[in-house]
Parts: C-alpha cells; sequence; structure tokens
C-alpha cells in the first residue's frame, strides 16, 4: 500500500510539469483545464453508467446539486491554479496551492466557531510565514518559469481556496455516495463548467498538435485519474495524517522535475518560506484530519 501512494505522490508531481508543457506549445490554460476534466469524465463515464447506475438512479435533487456545486468548486479550482503556471513557478505555485488544510481550519473557527487548538495555530503562522517569505522571495518582479510572480501566486492560493469548497461538499456526500459515482459526477460538472467558461473566454477547445494531445491525455489518466484515486484509495488502510504528509510530497516532487526539466532554479529563500509553508500544512492536516 506504500508503494501505491508513493507512486500516486509521483504521478501527481508531473501534473504541473504537463501543463507547462501545453502551455509552451500554445494550448491555453482554460483549454488545458477543460480537456483535463473532460477527458477524466469521459473515460469514467462507461464504469460509472454501467457498474454504477443504480446508486446513480438513487440520488435525489439535494444531492445532484450538491455535486454540481462540488464540481463548479473543482473547476474553479482548476482554472486558477493551471493559470497561476503561466505567472508564476512552479515551486511557488504548488506550494501555495496545497494550502488547503490553513483554510479549512480557518473556516472552521469562523463559520462554526470551532476553537483553534494550539497546533492549528502554529500551522496556521508557519503556513502565512512561509506564503509571506515566497512573496518575498518572488519579489514581484518575473522569475524563471513565470512573468508576473504575485499574480500566480494569488491565483495558487485561489486555487486552494476554491478546493476547499469541493473537499467540505464531497466529505458530506461521499457519506452517501460510493467513490467511484461521486467522482464520476462531480468530473462531469466540473468539465462542463470548465468548457463553458473556456468558450466565453474564447479559449480554443481544438486545433492542437498531436503532442499535445497526447499531453492532455496523459494529463487526465495521470494526475487526475491515478494520482487522485490511489489517495482515495490509501485512505481506507492509512490514516489521514499519513496521506495528508504523503500529499506534502507534490511540491517536493514538482520542484525537483521543474529544476530537471524546466531549469527552474529555487533560491535558498523560497526553499526556506516552502519549508515553513510545508510544515505548517502538515501540522494543519493532522489537527484536522483525524
Amino acid at each position: 500500500m506504500f508503494a501505491v501512494l508513493a507512486a500516486g505522490v509521483a504521478v501527481m508531481s508531473t501534473a504541473s510539469i504537463f501543463i507547462r508543457w501545453l502551455q509552451a506549445a500554445g494550448v491555453p490554460s482554460l483549454s488545458i483545464a477543460a480537456w483535463r476534466l473532460a477527458l477524466a469524465a469521459l473515460i469514467l463515464a462507461p464504469l460509472v453508467l454501467v457498474r454504477h447506475r443504480g446508486e446513480l438512479a438513487r440520488l435525489g435533487a439535494r444531492e445532484w446539486l450538491l455535486a454540481a456545486a462540488a464540481g463548479a468548486f473543482l473547476a474553479a479550482h482548476f482554472a486558477a491554479w493551471i493559470l497561476s503556471l503561466e505567472y508564476t513557478s512552479v515551486a511557488s505555485s504548488v506550494a501555495l496551492v496545497t494550502t488547503n488544510p490553513i483554510w479549512i481550519g480557518i473556516a472552521s473557527w469562523l463559520a462554526f466557531r470551532e476553537r483553534l487548538g494550539r497546533l492549528m495555530v502554529l500551522a496556521i503562522g508557519l503556513a502565512i510565514a512561509g506564503s509571506a517569505v515566497v512573496f518575498l522571495a518572488d519579489g514581484g518582479e518575473p522569475v524563471a518559469g513565470g512573468t508576473r510572480p504575485a499574480l500566480g501566486n494569488t491565483l495558487a492560493i485561489v486555487g486552494s481556496l476554491t478546493i476547499c469548497g469541493y473537499l467540505l461538499i464531497g466529505r458530506g456526500l461521499r457519506r452517501s455516495i460510493p467513490l467511484v459515482p461521486y467522482v464520476g459526477v462531480v468530473y462531469a460538472a466540473a468539465a462542463v463548467c470548465l468548457v463553458l467558461l473556456a468558450l466565453a473566454a474564447g479559449a480554443p477547445l481544438g486545433g492542437f498538435a498531436r503532442e499535445s494531445w497526447l499531453l492532455l491525455l496523459a494529463l487526465a489518466i495521470g494526475p487526475q485519474l491515478l494520482g487522485h484515486s490511489s489517495f482515495n484509495w490509501a485512505l481506507k488502510y492509512l490514516s489521514a495524517t499519513l496521506i495528508a504528509l504523503a500529499i506534502l510530497g507534490e511540491p517536493v516532487g514538482s520542484t525537483i522535475l521543474a529544476w530537471w526539466l524546466l531549469q527552474e532554479p529555487v533560491g535558498a529563500v523560497k526553499l526556506g518560506g516552502m519549508a515553513l509553508l510545508l510544515a505548517g500544512i502538515f501540522l494543519a492536516a493532522r489537527g484536522t484530519g483525524k
């Protein structure tokens, strides 16, 4: 099971590299986001419709609406995060987009008056400090792999905030809906949202080179289906804290791959900020994921 988890982290770490290659090939960010979800939904559709038709038939109107809302949040997440990779480095983008445990902890305190324990307070402090260091390290000037790092970093945080909505809705729905039909419906809803957004923004959905289509397919099969599925599978056997720790391997893996394949350097100051940020994320996940 640890091998499956490690493989999932490795696959997830390739997402930002595929996206950067697609952007370099001239595929717009919204087109990438739309096809990532659309291809994943199309691949899942036969399995969902053939083997899980009964579960779909039992869904009520409220569950369909909530699943659609989860899909809309997921669409916003991918639109913001993939767009962020146009403007900032892979290291900054992937580190900042994984801050969702921090926002969930703060939201629980603000919306539900849940008391923040000392661990969560420390986690929030570390994450804020780490994020500030990452922003300051980028300095608002063009960096390797990005042209407007402050905008890209902000979009990455927007991507983290919107994934919180997806996770919070999904936490409730997954109690009554099995995994495969749930992700099938949510991915389809997200794909519809992203296709409409791409069309509204004038982003093309066709006319790409064969290599770009292969990269889009790899993005859908690898990080979207295999990567996410490995974490969901591992949750049955391992603690949420261990899963949260494993997920933090994605920013590390993505940073290494970007340094190796994209020649994106990472300075000592940014590395220090990422270390603070990842420590805060892990502590927050540990405090909320028991």
